[in-house]
């Protein structure tokens, strides 16, 4: 082969060599340290750039956009001599890709060991149950010495958060009997709250039922008692109105006289001497008045109700001498001086009554 054409495409690979060397495209949020005969020289920035090939030396892209690092969990004691595992993630952004590069070997590394160094720190100064309850305050904390921190280091930390505290499974244990027991107190509360609101409003509601109740009784009672008023009066005013005779008052006394005579503790009877009297008078005048030898057709309609009034008569004394057999010896005693029951039936009644 002719060495002059080796020659020539050995310059042309060359030269497509170093032109590809001297062109460098940076991605989006994506940078790249330059250095030139061993000293830094420049940033690349996103997009087309050109460097001296095999004079400037291209560093590894460093990316510019937030990053999360998930570290692994770390033993710390508390205050009060307690060991718990925490478990945090770490947000951060590289503002200075040269500090970044040049200020610090690893980035990365020293960032953990800030954080853990930090993180003892603020945990050493709670107790475990403010550690368990006061994850912002760490967090805060954490921020605040770690942004300080990698300041100059071209990295800004935008949040830490603590993913994970995890205690000893002795307090586990223990922590789950408290919970255990506080839950069970609570529901004992509620339970007594319920019995005790069940309580008052069955008290409530027996209360409205008996008011009702009673009102309902008394409306009754008052409508009662005006029915009975009104009755006894449209009776008294019709006894009036009608001007009834003796005999009238004497047939009804007859009728109640069996009535009397039926309870077992009437061992005692007043009776009127008025009406001892006016019953001679309706006696004797239906004894009068009556033919011995007429039958209940032959005899008038008037004569027809005396004959009733007179078996009334009948009818009582029986339903007396019945009461007297079965309940013992009574006493019936007229009261002479006693006012009579029935006005009109002390004066004697005429031969025109009688007729």
């Amino acid at each position: 082969m002719d060495p002059l054409l080796l020659v020539g495409i050995f310059i042309i690979l060359f030269a497509v060599i170093t032109m590809l060397k001297a062109v460098r495209i940076i991605p989006q949020a994506r940078a790249r340290n330059v250095e030139r005969l061993g000293r830094y020289h420049r940033t690349l920035k996103p997009g087309l750039n050109f460097v001296i090939p095999y004079i400037d030396r291209v560093y590894p892209m460093i990316d510019l956009r937030e990053q999360v690092v998930s570290f692994r969990p770390q033993p710390v004691i508390t205050e009060d001599n307690l060991v718990v595992e925490i478990d945090t993630v770490l947000y951060f952004q590289v503002t200075d890709p040269r500090a970044a590069a040049y200020e610090i070997a690893n980035y990365i590394q020293a960032v953990e060991q800030l954080t853990v160094t930090t993180l003892r720190n603020v945990v050493g100064s709670m107790d475990l149950e403010k550690t368990l309850t006061s994850r912002d305050t760490i967090n805060s904390q954490l921020r605040g010495v770690l942004d300080e921190a990698t300041g100059k280091w071209g990295i800004r930390v935008n949040r830490v958060e603590i993913k994970a505290i995890d205690p000893p499974k002795t307090i586990k244990d223990a922590m789950e009997k408290q919970m255990r027991a506080e839950r069970d107190k609570r529901a004992a509360i509620l339970n007594a709250e319920g019995q005790r609101q069940s309580q008052i409003l069955t008290a409530e509601g027996d209360k409205q039922s008996r008011i009702l109740r009673a009102e309902g009784q008394r409306t009754a009672a008052i409508l009662e008692a005006e029915g009975q008023s009104r009755a006894i009066d449209q009776v008294f005013q019709a006894v009036h109105r009608n001007d009834p005779d003796p005999k009238l008052l004497a047939y009804q006394y007859l009728q109640v006289l069996p009535q009397l005579a039926q309870g077992d503790g009437n061992t005692f009877w007043v009776i009127p001497s008025e009406v001892t009297s006016a019953l001679q008078g309706v006696s004797k005048a239906f004894t009068e008045a009556l033919p011995r030898t007429a039958t209940r057709e032959d005899l008038p309609e008037s004569s027809a109700a005396d004959e009733e009034v007179a078996k009334a008569a009948e009818a009582a004394a029986e339903a007396v001498a019945d009461a007297q057999e079965a309940n013992g010896p009574r006493q019936l005693t007229q009261a002479a001086d006693e006012p009579s029951p029935f006005p009109g039936l002390d004066k004697k009644p005429t031969e025109a009554e009688h007729r």
